[in-house]
């Protein structure tokens, strides 16, 4: 061996020494980087849409240096083509104490950030529509048969449309439930969420919501006029505001579709929005003989009749104390 080969070999080595020294020590620092402890410039963090990693890691980051960004940057594209994951935009919350590795694998998921909407049973379309305007630049009036009143969860920056899924899904999940179930056989979907709306407009309380339910039920197999007062008022207002005052008797001969007191059966539509608890009550299937009630302000409840002379009579009474 020549001396000419012997330092070409020298040198080989020495270059592959140091390319092997430094390949370790960015290895080492890669993993220095990815583990150790950011500080957020604030908590959440916002991504926009079309935001690059890189600004991603400058804006929300304070301890990263401008060669610790690129390495970053590195990493996460090598990653993404390997894994194919990318980041999301949105809002997200970041545990304290997390590393850049942690921060990466949230960003790199749906935002975590949950907003809670709560749909009181009982609204009118007017209220949720109010409440709606709060999280949603766009959306529309919902029927009030196609959802369940209920508290949701989803996360933040999610569209109306896919909020609105979600709605339509739960309320198919909660019917499933009682597939099997009597009330399903006598009544339709829409039926069920109809009488819903009746009880959350009339009852009190759940004891009094099912004394109100059996009357329904009784009253429909006799094929009796509901005469409903809910109905009426919906029938005068449309649903979009409160009467603020009495019902009168001219009230109760008001032509149109949703006053019972004129037209037979169930309205057309449910008169609000309608809650999983006040439905569990309908699909109890509460069984009573009464056929009658009316509102005692004075005891502040529902007094309950199974005769019309047993109801006129305490209605009589009611009338002479008040």
């Amino acid at each position: 061996m020549d001396s000419e080969e012997q330092t070409l070999r020298y040198y080989l080595k020495i270059i592959s020494f140091i390319t092997i020294s430094l390949l370790i020590i960015l290895f080492s620092y890669f993993f220095y980087i990815l583990n150790k402890d950011i500080i957020l410039t604030k908590n959440p963090i916002n991504i926009t849409k079309g935001e690059k990693i890189e600004e991603v890691l400058k804006n929300n980051i304070h301890n990263l240096s401008h060669f610790d960004i690129f390495l970053t940057k590195i990493y996460f594209k090598i990653h993404n083509i390997i894994s194919k994951v990318y980041f999301h935009y949105g809002d997200f919350n970041i545990k304290e104490n997390s590393s850049l590795l942690n921060l990466l694998k949230v960003i790199s998921k749906p935002s975590n950030v949950l907003i809670k909407i709560t749909i009181v049973e009982g609204w009118s379309q007017k209220q949720l529509d109010l409440e709606l305007s709060k999280f949603f630049s766009e959306y529309h009036t919902i029927p009030y048969q196609d959802i369940i009143a209920d508290t949701y969860f989803i996360q933040k920056n999610t569209n109306f449309y896919s909020f609105f899924e979600k709605l339509k899904v739960d309320k198919e999940k909660y019917f499933n439930k009682y597939q099997k179930k009597i009330l399903l056989n006598n009544f339709t979907k829409n039926e069920i969420m109809i009488m819903g709306s009746l009880l959350e407009k009339e009852g009190l309380d759940t004891e009094d919501k099912r004394k109100i339910s059996s009357v329904i039920f009784n009253r429909l197999d006799k094929n009796m006029k509901l005469q409903i007062d809910a109905t009426v008022l919906f029938a005068l207002t449309n649903g979009v505001y409160n009467l603020e005052r009495n019902l009168l008797r001219r009230d109760l001969k008001i032509i149109h579709p949703f006053n019972t007191y004129l037209n037979e059966g169930l309205p057309p539509e449910p008169i609000s929005y309608v809650g999983k608890k006040t439905l569990d009550i309908l699909f109890e299937n509460n069984k009573s003989d009464f056929l009658f009630y009316f509102f005692n302000y004075s005891l502040n409840r529902h007094i309950f009749s199974k005769t019309f002379k047993e109801h006129r009579e305490k209605l009589n009474e009611y009338r002479k104390k008040n």
